[in-house]
Parts: C-alpha cells; structure tokens; sequence
C-alpha cells in the first residue's frame, strides 16, 4: 500500500486513494526540534494541494518564523505517499512528508528537511549518495490505570532476550508488520540492554528517505504500543541506573554506479583514505554538533560512564566505549557506526551535521588519531590525557556553547535554525537548572 520507490505521479496517487478508499490525506513536516506537524485535508482535495500546496502560519511551528514573516506553504513530496496501515479500512489515512516555502514560491531555508537535502546534494556531487542505517531504541513502559505514561517497566529481559509470547513482542512484530506494508522494512528487531527496552533497525537507505521513515516510525511504535495497553518513550535516559536509549548511526557514501567509496581491499584495514578522513571530521566537530545529536537536557543523563553510551571522543574497530565504532563488514558493508545520537532529536538536522562533518573532515584530508580498542572508562584522567582522548560535552548547556562557537554547524543549519534553537534550549536548561531534584531532597536534606 505504499508508492515508494516506484514512479510516482499524481494519476498513480489518485488511484491508490479511490482503490484503498482513503479518506484523509495528512500533510507532515517537522519542527526544529523533530517533532512532527500535521496538516489534515480531505483526500478528495489532492489536487488542489499538489498544484497550490497548503498555507499556514510559521510563527506558531518551533524555529520557522517570526510573526511578521509568517505565511509558509507546505508541497507535498509525491515520492513520499503511503497508506498508513492503523487507519479505519472504511476511511483510511494517508500521509505525503512537505517541503516548505515561503510565500513568495522560495525554499524555506529554516526547513530541516530542506537543510539536510541540500547538504546531501553536496555530497552528492562531489562524492556520493549519503546512505545511513539507524538503530532505533525506545522503552515500553506501563500506563496509569487513568492512562496516563509511568516508568513502570513492562518486563524484565536483557540483550537479545527470547520473550515468552508478551504485549511487547506483539508491539515489534505490528511494528514491523506495517513498516513492511509500506516499504518502510525493517532489518532486525530485538530486546535490548535494559529490562523493558527495545530496538528496531530500519534497512539501509538514502539519508532523506531515513529521516522521512523515522518521523513516522516512532508514531507507529506509540500507537502499536498504545493497542497494548503501553507506552513507548523515546526519552534518552528515563530510568536511573540502567542503559538509555541510543540510536546508533550506520553511514556510508555509495556513488551513483554502486560503488562504496569507504572501502578500498588494498589498505590492511579495507578502509579508504576517504573514510579516514571521514571519521577524522566528525572526530574533530564530535562537541560541536552534541547540542543537535543530543538535544534534551536528559541526553546527558544517558552520555555518562558505564553504560555503553560513548562519554570520550575517539574511535575503534571492537570498542563499543568510543564514540566511533567500525563495524566487521568490509566491501559494500564498510561503514562508519556513530554511537552518541539519541532518537529524540530531529533526525533531518542530526543526519545533516554528520554528513557536513565528514565532508569537512574530506576537504581538509583530517585524518583520525590512532583507534582506541581499550576500554577508556577505566583510563585514568592522566592515561585519557596521554592518550589525546578528549570528552564530549556533559551538560545541554556545555553543548550550546560548544556549537555557538561552531562555523560549521553555523553553516551548516543556517543562522536562524541555529539562533532559534539555541533560544530554546537555553530556556529549557534554565527551567531544568532551578528544580530541585529527588536526589537533592534524599540526600542533601538530612544533612545541610
């Protein structure tokens, strides 16, 4: 039920409508902190909309406009048309991801998404297609008997656990039993670390086509979730002393004949010099894009030692404690794994400072200090210091100061996403800052 990957045209668009009797079409885009936006329209106006698109008022969207330069319009992308797979069979849901404009028929330059296909059509030119497999990680989680979310957790399972028959196996295989039916497939899908958390892995694909895929992935997770009763939550670290949710970055740059340009059989390690210098970029602007890979002042709460979440920049081949890790495959399957991403940022704006790091780090042949295969959480601070080995950011606050003072995130997200951003989050760490905690009651109380 779904047209992707095929050649779309507004004829093959109006006969899936009638065929599946689609009722509504949902227009989608994305604020500048991922969260979706949803434009409904009945699915008998598709016309009107791909000719004319749909007007709305950026000033009340995150990060788009100021009140005086309001009026944005939303195309539908047609190459994005599905079906969603929960909706009433007797009026079913689809859903079109838009670019957005401004009122004079330009490109919106605060579009996340316009942001991350114009870094991608940089790659393009110069090298190649930029393709990216996530693992996404979430946590199911009991609901109040009122229905409202708690950190009750579901089960009890740890790493690749075999489930007896649960509400939780039931979530991931609806999960993926819809992403299937509209092209979105899923490669594995498992218990993870922690009891009551889960991952899914999409294929590999095109960066936009991910980024599309995940703003609906995690709303399929919430209302498979939701048919049983649960919660899934994406939140970084929701639960004190046990892993939190990651969502690990595999990336490549394929050129347009097929070719895997990270991969080269005649170096001992199968990697190119590109991807040296690849790895070598996104090492040397790892602080400068945290804010954006990490964007809740919870996502610190996960980047800390001993809990396999990367806290120290540098990179491995087997060392799961460094922020870079190279996976086993080689030829096609050579690709860089960055670990430090969480899934509740925006996947277009986080993908797209990857990208732009590595390709910084192409331009200016950075090459990456020598891979780290021990466990540097158990380096002391003299040995990490001897070894060069630097950490990330430990605070939301921290981050934003490291990215104000980035040229390249600047460049890169444009100084009104940046600006906009920045203004959010320092209210969100100042809010954060003044609450007292109950760590702070528990243990400081009794004795101060």
């Amino acid at each position: 039920m779904n047209l992707q990957n095929e050649t779309i045209t507004v004829d093959s668009i109006c006969e899936m409508i009638e065929k599946h009797k689609v009722g509504v079409l949902q227009l989608q885009f994305s604020d500048i902190l991922g969260r979706v936006k949803t434009i409904k329209i009945p699915a008998n106006q598709i016309m009107k909309i791909i000719d004319d698109g749909v007007h709305f008022d950026g000033s009340s969207v995150v990060g788009y406009a100021t009140i005086e330069e309001s009026d944005m319009v939303a195309v539908p992308d047609l190459g994005t048309f599905c079906i969603l797979p929960d909706s009433n069979d007797s009026f079913r849901n689809a859903r079109m991801v838009c670019d957005i404009y401004t009122s004079d028929g330009s490109r919106f330059e605060g579009d996340p998404r316009y942001i991350l296909k114009r870094t991608m059509d940089r790659a393009e030119k110069e090298l190649g297609i930029f393709n990216i497999g996530p693992e996404f990680e979430f946590f199911l989680f009991q609901l109040s008997p009122e229905g409202t979310p708690t950190v009750k957790l579901d089960d009890h399972g740890t790493y690749f656990d075999m489930m007896p028959r649960s509400r939780a196996e039931a979530v991931k295989d609806r999960v993926c039993r819809w992403c299937n039916e509209i092209g979105f497939f899923v490669e594995t899908y498992h218990h993870e670390v922690a009891p009551s958390q889960h991952e899914i892995d999409l294929c590999y694909g095109n960066a936009l086509d991910i980024a599309d895929r995940i703003m609906i992935l995690k709303y399929l997770i919430r209302t498979a979730a939701l048919k049983e009763g649960l919660f899934a939550s994406f939140m970084p670290k929701p639960i004190t002393g046990v892993c939190g949710n990651g969502m690990h970055v595999h990336q490549s740059l394929i050129t347009p004949a097929g070719v895997n340009i990270f991969a080269d059989d005649s170096k001992e390690n199968g990697l190119s010099d590109i991807a040296m210098y690849y790895m070598g970029g996104i090492l040397d602007h790892a602080s400068e894009m945290c804010a954006i890979l990490n964007s809740s002042v919870n996502s610190y709460k996960r980047l800390v030692p001993g809990y396999e979440a990367p806290v120290y920049i540098s990179w491995a081949f087997r060392n799961r404690s460094a922020l870079l890790r190279i996976p086993s495959g080689r030829g096609m399957s050579t690709r860089i794994e960055l670990r430090n991403p969480d899934p509740a940022g925006n996947p277009y704006l986080q993908f797209a400072l990857m990208l732009a790091a590595g390709l910084d780090g192409i331009e200016k042949k950075t090459m990456p200090p020598d891979h780290m295969e021990m466990d540097i959480f158990s380096l002391s601070a003299e040995e990490r210091e001897e070894h060069g080995i630097k950490g990330l950011p430990g605070s939301l606050i921290s981050a934003i100061g490291e990215m104000e003072r980035s040229k390249l995130v600047k460049a890169t997200l444009g100084e009104q996403v940046m600006e906009h951003f920045k203004h959010v989050k320092v209210r969100e760490w100042a809010e954060y800052r003044s609450q007292v905690t109950e760590w702070e009651i528990r243990n400081l109380l009794p004795v101060l």
